[in-house]
């Protein structure tokens, strides 16, 4: 495909860009490849509507930005165990949704993924839409006190909702439409990463905290003070850092998740939603 027929439109001031003329259903090519790793590492998420993709073309897709990971804790789609089903029913209603808080995915493991590859099957007729937030912008306008504390500290990641510990309430209602291991005790393990880490691609410095997943700093005097972590999240998804990503069928979103945040809005009660979701891998923070 000539690179001339391909145009990237940002979609916000800081973060997102919308890609038109690729074709993502063929394997791409070293200049389709080019134009996709150049623009994520700029926008940290972008955006290709009017796809058609089957799974083995799905997966191609992901392989051009690193080897596909299978995350734990979820199971896969029946289909291929490569690739999740992020699904909704229906007749799910009033119940939490999974990524239904700001954070990066599996941030816990000891290699966190590089990013993910989300296409759009079947969308609410209104709402569904999915948030990102550039954390490289949220750790260059830090205020002076918070800066200097994460640069010095280390974050404690635990996969709090799947292990003991941490665990949801019981009562908590929750789609069922995912299927998702609770209370393994390994979950509740805590994983050490620098508060601050170099974005590979850019060698920018990037905040690497979440609400789901960091419990606490460890760092200089007063770095564990829980209104340090509640100050950086607020700071962390200020409107100016955010897109927001409005589905449609074939839509296709692929981010950076070593330098973004997400959050997937759960307003669509009484409509079903289903979109596939592959991982790839990505090295320890650093």
């Amino acid at each position: 495909m000539p690179i001339r027929d391909v145009t990237i439109h940002p979609v916000a001031g800081l973060i997102g860009a919308e890609i038109t003329g690729l074709d993502l259903a063929e394997p791409p090519d070293d200049a389709t490849t080019n134009i996709l790793r150049g623009a994520l590492a700029e926008y940290l998420v972008i955006f290709i509507r009017d796809q058609k993709l089957d799974m083995a073309a799905h997966k191609r897709l992901t392989e051009a930005f690193g080897p596909i990971m299978r995350v734990p804790y979820v199971t896969p789609s029946r289909e291929d165990p490569d690739v999740l089903a992020v699904l909704k029913e229906a007749e799910e209603t009033k119940v939490s949704v999974f990524g239904g808080d700001w954070h990066a995915d599996f941030s816990f493991l000891e290699s966190p993924p590089a990013g993910s590859v989300l296409y759009a099957i079947e969308v609410p007729p209104y709402g569904g839409d999915t948030l990102w937030a550039n954390q490289i912008a949220a750790y260059e306008t830090l205020p002076d006190d918070l800066k200097a504390i994460v640069d010095a500290s280390r974050a404690v990641h635990v996969g709090t909702p799947y292990g003991v510990k941490h665990a949801p309430a019981p009562d908590t209602a929750t789609s069922r439409s995912i299927e998702i291991t609770r209370g393994d005790p390994e979950a509740d393990r805590e994983t050490f990463h620098p508060a601050v880490c170099a974005h590979p691609p850019s060698g920018r410095r990037t905040l690497f905290v979440n609400p789901i997943y960091t419990t606490r700093l460890e760092g200089p005097q007063g770095a564990d003070d829980p209104e340090i972590l509640r100050r950086l999240y607020a700071h962390a998804v200020r409107p100016e850092f955010t897109c927001r990503f409005r589905w449609t069928p074939g839509a296709v979103a692929i981010w950076d998740n070593r330098a973004t945040l997400h959050y997937a809005i759960n307003d669509y009660d009484g409509h079903r939603r289903l979109l596939y979701r592959t991982t790839f891998a990505g090295d320890r923070p650093q």
